[in-house]
This record gives C-alpha cells, sequence and structure tokens, in this order.
C-alpha cells in the first residue's frame, strides 16, 4: 500500500551556472536566469509503501513521517536562497536538481523500518514538476 503526503515550503532562486557565459545562461535558463533570482510555492509529495499496521489500519504514524520530512527537508528549504543558504546543495537548483537533493536528505538515517521511500515529487509551477520514483 502506498501513503502520499503533501507538504509546502517556499524558496529563491537562480538558474545560473558559471560554466556558461551570461549571454548562454540567459538563452538556456531564460527568465530564470534574473541576476536577482525569483521564488517559488513549491509543494512536495513524499510517498512511501509498507504494509499496514492490523490494529491501527495505518502505514505508519503519519504525524511522525510529518515530523521527519520537516526536519531533513522542508525546513531546509523553506524561506531559503536555493544557491546561497541550503548547505550541500549541488548544482543548479532546477526542480530536478531540488528533487534529487529532497530524495538524498530523505534517505539520509530514514527511521522507519518497515516502510520504504518511494518516490518524491515536487511541483514548481502551475507548468513544472519532477517525480523521482525510487525502483
Amino acid at each position: 500500500m502506498t501513503l502520499t503526503r503533501i507538504y509546502r515550503f517556499a524558496a529563491s532562486h537562480r538558474l545560473h551556472t558559471s560554466v556558461f557565459s551570461d549571454d548562454k545562461n540567459a538563452e538556456i535558463f531564460g527568465k530564470c536566469n534574473n541576476p536577482y533570482g525569483h521564488g517559488h510555492d513549491y509543494v512536495l509529495q513524499v510517498s512511501v509503501e509498507g504494509a499496514p499496521d492490523p490494529l491501527t489500519g495505518r502505514i505508519l504514524p503519519v504525524a511522525d513521517l510529518d515530523r521527519y520530512v520537516q526536519r531533513q527537508a522542508v525546513s531546509v528549504y523553506d524561506h531559503s536562497d536555493l544557491n546561497r543558504d541550503v548547505p550541500g546543495f549541488e548544482g543548479v537548483p532546477t526542480t530536478e536538481n531540488l528533487g534529487r537533493d529532497v530524495l538524498r536528505r530523505l534517505q539520509t538515517d530514514w527511521p522507519f523500518a518497515e516502510v520504504r521511500l518511494t518516490r518524491v515529487a515536487i511541483q514548481e509551477t502551475d507548468r513544472n514538476s519532477i517525480a523521482i520514483d525510487k525502483g
């Protein structure tokens, strides 16, 4: 059985890499290359898989998952500049790289032995979202 929880955080970023010239960055990243950055209200979905407990009918206590996701991910990104404020974040802060970073953080010290993290999805805008399914 799969359980998906939804979380929200706000963060800013600038899509830019020093590997390219300013002109090439503008060409590739368009308005997202604004030197002053821009912000998004991100929607994060975290899916876990496991067998429901016969007594509670739940895969795990959702409050425990909520606290873990808040500590490992949401509190790290919320009201931050992804380019400057997030320790250990690597690469251009695209939604794809943000998804990989969220997954990495959630996998670190995963506390739920009987439950498997199966998917992380992030919606950046109405038209842009990514999902990473763990095999």
